[in-house]
């Protein structure tokens, strides 16, 4: 079938499309022969003596060396899990935070008292600029210097922790926390204007506006974002070396010096591939879920936008739930009094 967007090739652009595709093929395969493979064979580095204790069951370090494995990716993915919770509920905080007092900016608060109005206005001004220091604070470090960061000032003020890899998930929690909250209130500031007004419209506050309506369609939309940055997570806890946790990358230059300091040849490029390797499937296998999960949420109907709908259930003040499409359209099932209110005729 032609396509509008560009014309089918023909039969020479297809035998052209199918020699250049074998050519790179055989290409790079010359490539990694004569830059990777010759020169690693040169030097000694393929040999059983290197590899055996990963590949040989036979070798007397094979099970040892594997248990290390072992016990060095647990780690690695009880880091991550900690930190991919705690960032996430924390994110969701700071966008939640941040959006509230950006709702209240301007209130004067003139249903209440002076001195409490005056002290409600003083506190959102103040707290908008504490958020954005943090924000920007945390988000402008290298998440390196965090973590390294973090040991410090726990270590100077005496607060020493016996497992390392709290100072590896406190620091991945304060970098990605402020990454994931500045995700979600984009998702939020890129909805229609119209959910705020609708939300408005049923007599919502500007957080219950926040929490019930902006919020959960920022988590759909901003959903391939918050994947991409749970496989950063799950990749920056390989700078737990840097505060001495074993994780997978620690346990395999662990395995590498107790080679050398044994005086058998050191498997650094075995370690170090074996280590490569497992991250690249896990972080695949992270990004297929990520597009799993999308697929699962369109086929269960939930509404996406431009074409969402925002049902809320309103109780007896407009006599019961109903629903007002963004793009102008009014359902007829709608009740006159919520069609009136959502449309803002009187």
């Amino acid at each position: 079938m032609n396509s509008v967007l560009y014309d089918a090739p023909g039969p020479r652009a297809r035998r052209i499309s199918v020699i250049a595709s074998i050519a790179s093929v055989v290409l790079i395969g010359l490539g990694l022969y004569y830059l990777v493979y010759r020169p690693l064979e040169a030097n000694d580095q393929l040999t059983m003596e290197r590899w055996g204790l990963l590949i040989d069951p036979s070798h007397p370090q094979f099970s040892g060396v594997w248990s290390l494995l072992l016990e060095g990716w647990l780690n690695t993915f009880a880091a991550a899990g900690l930190s991919i919770v705690l960032s996430i509920a924390a994110g969701i905080g700071i966008a939640l935070l941040r959006a509230q007092l950006r709702g209240q900016k301007g209130r004067r608060f003139t249903d209440r008292a002076a001195g409490p109005s005056v002290l409600l206005r003083w506190t959102t001004g103040g707290g908008t600029g504490i958020s954005r220091v943090w924000v920007e604070f945390f988000r402008g470090l290298p998440v390196v210097v965090t973590i390294f960061l973090v040991y410090k000032v726990f270590a100077d003020f005496g607060l020493l922790f016996e497992d390392e890899m709290w100072y590896l998930v406190i620091g991945l929690t304060l970098y990605n926390s402020v990454v994931i909250g500045e995700i979600l209130r984009s998702g939020m500031d890129g909805l229609p204007h119209g959910q705020r007004e609708a939300a408005s419209s049923l007599g919502l506050s500007v957080g219950q506006s926040i929490r019930m309506v902006q919020l959960p369609q920022a988590l759909r939309i901003m959903l391939p974002a918050l994947i991409s940055q749970i496989v950063v997570i799950f990749k920056d806890t390989s700078l737990g070396t840097i505060v001495s946790f074993n994780e997978a990358l620690r346990t395999s230059r662990n395995i590498i010096e107790a080679a050398g300091s044994s005086g058998i040849p050191t498997p650094t490029i075995p370690m170090y591939t074996i280590t490569g390797v497992m991250y690249i499937l896990i972080c695949y296998a992270l990004s297929k879920l990520a597009v799993y999960t999308e697929r699962r949420m369109s086929r269960s109907g939930l509404p996406t936008p431009p074409t969402v709908m925002t049902q809320l259930d309103t109780g007896d003040a407009i006599g019961g739930a109903y629903a007002v499409r963004i793009d102008g359209e009014v359902d007829t099932d709608v009740p006159a009094s919520a069609r009136s209110r959502s449309s803002g005729t009187p």
